[in-house]
């Protein structure tokens, strides 16, 4: 594996490991609830607005590593964002899981993010790292259906 390929892997098994922003917010503006039925991923994710901007945004739930750090990183990525930068960063995101290239084409904003670029490899797993930010997307429209992979 390659030197850049061994920082990746490390980063998403600290994340997995020590999983940034679980929790509950409290008096939250939106949740959402997700499943991976494939990989048994669940997920509840609860954000606080100020505004059009993602004031503070955690999750819940049990997972496989990608999804875990997948969740934990879109966390820290999306606080401080409009809804309008994290639909942005979420197509971004999307992309750099479902089509095999650069990430550094997909522009800027990509930061921590890009470590997700080889899940492109093993369809089965961009189901795992696309679960938090399909539940995101869900709590910023305050949707009350639960998202599944599916």
């Amino acid at each position: 594996m390659s030197e850049l390929g061994d920082l990746y892997q490390e980063l998403i098994l600290d994340h997995n490991r020590s999983p940034r922003n679980r929790g509950k917010v409290e008096d939250p503006d939106g949740c959402a609830q997700g499943y991976n039925p494939l990989c048994g991923d669940q997920i509840s994710v609860s954000l606080k607005m100020d505004g059009d901007r993602i004031e503070s945004v955690k999750f819940e739930g049990s997972g496989c590593a990608i999804s875990t750090a997948s969740a934990s990183l879109m966390t820290e990525a999306l606080k401080g964002k409009t809804r309008e930068e994290a639909a942005v960063l979420f197509e971004k995101f999307h992309k750099l899981l479902t089509e095999v290239g650069d990430p550094d084409e997909l522009g800027p904003g990509m930061g921590k993010l890009k470590v997700f670029s080889g899940v492109c490899q093993y369809p089965a797993r961009v189901k795992c790292a696309t679960l938090a930010w399909h539940t995101v997307k869900a709590a910023i429209e305050d949707k009350d259906e639960p998202v599944s992979t599916e």
